[in-house]
């Protein structure tokens, strides 16, 4: 068994398949980075509440049994023989699972790179932990530059937390905060929670401007450019990069559409022995981590059941869910169906409260200890 990629789905994966198979399966668990994580805990970098290295959990400290990580970078894949080349190595599997995620595309936003800056990566959440403390007057833009975009909530997050850290600066009156998304609503699946955030928008004096991209940043004026022409001036871009397949997935033939088209219930690929779940496929639910450990749960429980001879499990049911920082230290969370009414997702809204935000805690508890061990 081959698993590319280290995040949500690969790492869940692996752990599964090693508990219910034991010396039956051997995986190998292929990814560039020496460490996994938490999207969420990008904020926490961004607003200084934790440092760059606090968040990593290295993935040298995963002791799941029958498990190899092989910090390596993926050069290509051949989805036909199930065959895999990396600047180190080159890898033959009976079962290739595809869990690479999503990468960021600066370069599609023309500016970005020069006259923004993103929170996507915990880099770009670190250069804004310095700039963040001195800004102090002006306009600050949270703006999507593209979609469909990792844990749709985050722009809406980010917004709701710069207000409570400029409140606590006492500068909040002398700032305009605006957030650019390309939906009507912050998270059109469910009405509830998009209603939630825009009255706490409303009560914050946080500008919600809907149905629109960022398309370029101009560095000369300071200003961003829409995708429909308009401008907005701005002191302080946080930006949230074009998303898109990495490179070699593109490359491997696999893709249609800039993802990899997956059958929604078994996540299998069109290539015999081929799955991919997560981020990097066009299964059409959400790029957020919930959702790739549920798509990863899947793909293990038919392998187990291929390997017992038993019978075929459930699909997958295209559920998850999301946190959503709404500041004081207040959490709310969306669960979100994808599956039981085809072509139109249904989301239930759990109001925020310290309750929620120790069950986020928990969340993340719980997956370190069973990805690492502690």
């Amino acid at each position: 068994m081959l698993v590319l990629g280290a995040g949500f789905g690969g790492l869940e994966l692996s752990t599964r398949l090693s508990e219910e198979l034991d010396a039956d399966v051997d995986v190998t668990l292929i990814d560039q980075a020496d460490a996994f994580v938490f999207g969420f805990s990008k904020l926490d970098v961004m607003f200084g509440k934790r440092t760059p290295e606090s968040v990593r959990l290295r993935y040298e400290d995963i002791t799941t049994p029958q498990v190899r990580f092989r910090q390596e970078t993926i050069t290509a894949i051949y989805p036909k023989a199930r065959r895999v080349v990396t600047d180190l190595d080159r890898y033959d599997a009976d079962v290739l699972v595809v869990a690479l995620g999503a990468d960021y595309d600066l370069a599609a936003t023309p500016g970005l790179a020069e006259a923004g800056n993103e929170f996507y990566t915990v880099a770009g959440a670190e250069v804004l932990s310095e700039l963040i403390p001195s800004f102090q007057t002006g306009t600050a833009i949270v703006g999507v530059c593209g979609a469909p975009f990792k844990c749709p909530p985050a722009p809406s997050e980010a917004a709701l937390l710069l207000d409570e850290h400029l409140r606590g600066r006492g500068v909040r009156d002398d700032v305009r905060i605006q957030v650019v998304m390309p939906f009507g609503v912050p998270v059109p699946p469910s009405p509830d929670t998009s209603a939630a955030i825009l009255a706490a928008f409303a009560e914050r004096g946080i500008e919600f401007l809907p149905d629109h991209v960022v398309a370029s940043l101009d560095a000369a004026t300071n200003e961003a450019v829409l995708d429909d022409g308009n401008r907005l001036h701005y002191e302080l871009f946080l930006g949230i990069p074009v998303h898109r397949a990495p490179t070699v997935v593109e490359t491997s033939g696999m893709t249609e559409g800039g993802w990899v088209p997956v059958d929604p219930g078994t996540l299998a690929t069109r290539f015999p022995g081929v799955y991919a779940v997560g981020d990097v496929t066009s299964v059409g639910t959400p790029k957020a981590g919930m959702f790739a450990e549920g798509a990863a749960r899947v793909v293990a429980d038919q392998l187990i059941a291929r390997i017992r001879g038993a019978v075929e499990p459930p699909g997958y049911d295209g559920k998850g869910a999301c946190y959503i920082e709404f500041g004081g230290d207040e959490v709310a969370r969306v669960d979100v169906d994808f599956v039981w009414t085809p072509g139109q997702p249904t989301g239930t809204f759990v109001s925020p409260s310290m309750a929620t935000a120790a069950e986020k805690a928990a969340f993340a508890s719980t997956r370190r200890a069973r990805w690492f061990g502690g």
